[in-house]
């Protein structure tokens, strides 16, 4: 029996004229996801996209897992395709359902014509269907309210199309359809939500990664890996630059007030990310920072280090509590990872009584007192590794 997947957008029936370039970026993303496991077509029709194995040995189960993870998809559906036939469809639709009909005590048929020649209305599809399973099935009743299962028939210009629940996909926009944005990511829980949720929206993620050796471990930049890699489920490839960072907190623990240690980190910090970002054809900036969440994410001390960003800075979980980005960190398995007791140099040299109102002028006057801090930020910048996160690699 041939099956295809059927690919349902969300956004994007919104976008016009500019739909078909929203289609083909969706396309390419879903074409990189699942290309480890062999060849698919991929054929636009009627609002919908059909995803076809290219042979009978793919893993169908495995390349919907992935499809789900893809932006821009509200639904997934694993279909089986028949003649527009209606014998073939009553027939095609308990083949293919039986198992799942038989462990079920109500069920109801939908229908979708969306071939208008087609002889039968979706009413008597639905009928007809309906009929030849309940011939079939003993015990089984109908329940057009809270049914056990749903079986729908699409009846598109091509084939008709016979599948069951209709999975949920990720949302959003296609990766890569609103720019390139480079996220500072931590080893902590915000940032990688932070990522997702941009990714979400469309941006395409290049990484900043600050370390410290020796006060951060290898395991802590291992740490950040595995966290990336779960975010590239979803956001697809994503180049990771690791910048060394323990002179430059060496030179602020030496001569700078322990009250500014980590607004004046975090000003460094968004002066080498904006240069990797810009030599990357990134057009923001993108941080964890929930406001108030700590005393570096006051709106004092933002307004001190966004005097720094040469980008616009993207933060959003700003407005979200901790248990809100938690849940959103346990949905996209990225919590276990975050919580593991790896220190990053956000907590290195954390002050006991930071500022929270700092201003842009003493922020200034504090960052003057680093000795020769453009040469320190150059040789940071030189000494940035770049490594290539991607979760499905071919």
């Amino acid at each position: 029996m041939k099956e295809i997947i059927l690919i349902k957008d969300g956004e994007l029936a919104l976008k016009g004229l500019n739909r078909s370039t929203f289609e083909d970026a969706l396309i390419k993303n879903m074409r990189e996801r699942i290309a480890p496991l062999g060849g698919f077509s991929f054929r636009k029709a009627q609002s919908v996209i059909v995803v076809e194995p290219e042979t009978e040995e793919i893993d169908l189960d495995e390349a919907v897992s992935r499809i789900q993870k893809v932006f821009g998809i509200v639904g997934i559906s694993r279909c089986a395709v028949c003649e527009k036939d209606i014998d073939k469809i009553r027939e095609t639709a308990y083949t293919y359902l039986r198992d799942e009909l038989l462990f079920a005590k109500t069920f109801k048929v939908t229908a979708k014509r969306a071939d208008k020649s087609f002889p039968y209305k979706s009413p008597e599809i639905c009928d007809e269907v309906g009929g030849w399973l309940l011939s079939k099935i003993r015990g089984l009743k109908v329940d057009v309210h809270e049914p056990d299962v749903t079986v729908t028939v699409e009846v598109r210009d091509d084939s008709a199309y016979i599948h069951g629940a209709q999975l949920k996909g990720a949302g959003g926009m296609p990766t890569g359809t609103s720019g390139r944005a480079c996220l500072l990511i931590s080893g902590g829980i915000d940032s990688p939500v932070a990522g997702y949720m941009m990714a979400k929206r469309g941006v395409k993620l290049t990484a900043v990664h600050f370390a410290s050796p020796p006060y951060t471990s290898e395991l802590a930049e291992m740490k950040v890996h595995e966290l990336l890699g779960r975010v590239s489920m979803y956001s697809g490839r994503v180049n990771l630059f690791t910048v060394p960072f323990t002179e430059i907190q060496e030179a602020i623990r030496d001569n700078c007030p322990e009250e500014m240690f980590t607004v004046t980190m975090r000003r460094v910090m968004m002066k080498l990310a904006s240069r990797i970002a810009v030599w990357q054809g990134c057009d923001a900036l993108i941080t964890g920072e929930s406001l108030g969440q700590v005393a570096s994410q006051t709106i004092h001390a933002l307004k001190c280090t966004d005097e720094c960003a040469a980008l616009p800075v993207f933060r959003p979980c700003i407005g979200m509590d901790k248990n809100e980005i938690i849940e959103i960190s346990r949905k996209i398995d990225t919590f276990d990872i975050s919580i593991r007791p790896y220190e990053d140099c956000c907590t290195v040299f954390t002050p006991r009584h930071p500022r929270t109102r700092p201003t842009p002028e003493y922020a200034r006057e504090i960052e003057a007192m680093l000795p020769e801090e453009d040469a320190m930020l150059q040789r940071a910048y030189d000494g940035a590794k770049l490594l290539v996160i991607e979760a499905f690699a071919s």
